[in-house]
């Protein structure tokens, strides 16, 4: 059974950053944030664009002055993806990149001052189909609730939460998602469940400060992992002390596991032990390495060993059991052929290599296909 049957997704409203849809029925959206300074556009640009290549639906940008806003103008001109502008205290700055084109506002209302100003931002987005996120913090929550309740809590982020969408809500603005971030799993997971009872507008989920690359990673798997499995989230980030193409990749990873979404290699491999007839791990990093450019969807399997071997090989397009100086490649399930295990990785390449580029005709055939019907039967 595919895992994906396992998981109803949380009916939420739509919304649309740029032209990526967020919520209802739409793919959950992989979101990463630039670590460059905003107003270094050669340097953000080239970042975003390795995101964009890497498979980030959405690309979120901080910006901290009008400055940095002046360079979010040419930033945006130039970037393939939608970009978020994230925005503290100074409603100014909403109201220029709104101006500029800005795909969504990451603001929290109650930051920016005076309800009037409050008003400006809101009146800025309205009229020009612009969302907004409002985005809540444990690091940074207001003093008063942390006088409240001791300290931060899932019901003091989801408080929060609703002091902010109060202001949105007064001007009627419904196009508005809200995350509910901590650094600890088991507050924010218990927040956003909370909230995702009470409101039906999108939620980006994510495990703010994480940590560094492994230890960020599975944070973030566990927290986002139980979310995701219970159908909550409709946009993720991994926040890790990292290059952010790596957040994308993990992004991806965690989606993939649960059957939310399929990018890229799926590959099943076994940990090795002393039954392994050729070196599995070394195989595996090779590989991937080879395969960094793959956006197309291929099961691939890699065990050392016959005991589990033909059972994983024959559930994937492409896949590979282990044996005596020679292993055995299976492809849609059945045997193929034998291969030399000093040429694994480069038969496995040139296999898998072999199905994506099947799979691309066949998406041109039908896209030609379509294109050549009558106009009566389109």
């Amino acid at each position: 059974m595919n895992s994906n049957s396992w998981i109803k997704r949380r009916q939420s409203r739509q919304i649309m950053v740029g032209t990526v849809p967020v919520g209802g029925d739409a793919p959950i959206a992989v979101q990463s944030m630039t670590n460059t300074e905003t107003c270094d556009v050669a340097a953000t640009l080239t970042q975003i664009n390795a995101l964009a290549d890497t498979g980030a639906d959405i690309v979120r940008v901080s910006v901290p002055t009008m400055k940095a806003a002046e360079a979010f103008k040419l930033i945006k001109e130039q970037s393939p993806v939608p970009l978020v502008a994230d925005i503290h205290f100074d409603y100014r700055i909403a109201l220029q990149v709104a101006e500029y084109g800005v795909d969504c506002l990451r603001i929290n209302p109650g930051n920016i001052g005076a309800e009037a100003r409050v008003k400006a931002v809101v009146d800025a987005a309205k009229a020009r189909n612009i969302p907004i996120r409002i985005g809540v913090n444990a690091g940074s929550l207001e003093k008063d609730l942390q006088e409240k309740y001791g300290e931060p809590t899932p019901e003091a982020l989801v408080e929060s939460a609703y002091r902010h969408i109060e202001y949105l809500e007064k001007y009627n603005f419904k196009d508005y998602k809200i995350s509910l971030k901590a650094s600890d799993v088991f507050m924010t997971v218990s927040a956003y469940r909370i909230l995702a009872k009470e409101i039906d507008n999108p939620l980006h989920l994510g495990i703010t400060e994480a940590g560094s690359f492994r230890s960020g990673t599975v944070k973030s798997s566990v927290g986002l992992g139980m979310l995701l499995a219970e159908g909550i989230g409709d946009t993720i980030r991994i926040s890790l002390a990292a290059d952010p193409v790596q957040e994308v990749k993990v992004g991806f990873d965690i989606l993939k596991s649960l059957g939310l979404r399929q990018r890229g290699i799926n590959l099943i491999a076994c940990p090795s032990c002393s039954r392994q007839q050729f070196d599995v791990i070394k195989t595996v990093n090779a590989l991937e390495e080879r395969l960094e450019d793959v956006n197309e969807h291929v099961d691939v399997a890699v065990i050392g060993c016959v005991v589990n071997g033909p059972g994983e090989a024959k559930e994937v397009e492409v896949g590979l059991t282990g044996g005596f100086k020679k292993s055995m490649l299976y492809t849609n399930g059945e045997k193929s052929h034998k291969v030399a295990n000093e040429d694994l990785v480069d038969e496995l390449e040139k296999q898998i290599r072999g199905k994506i580029a099947a799979k691309q005709a066949q998406k041109e055939e039908i896209t030609k296909g379509a294109k050549e019907l009558p106009i009566e039967n389109v």
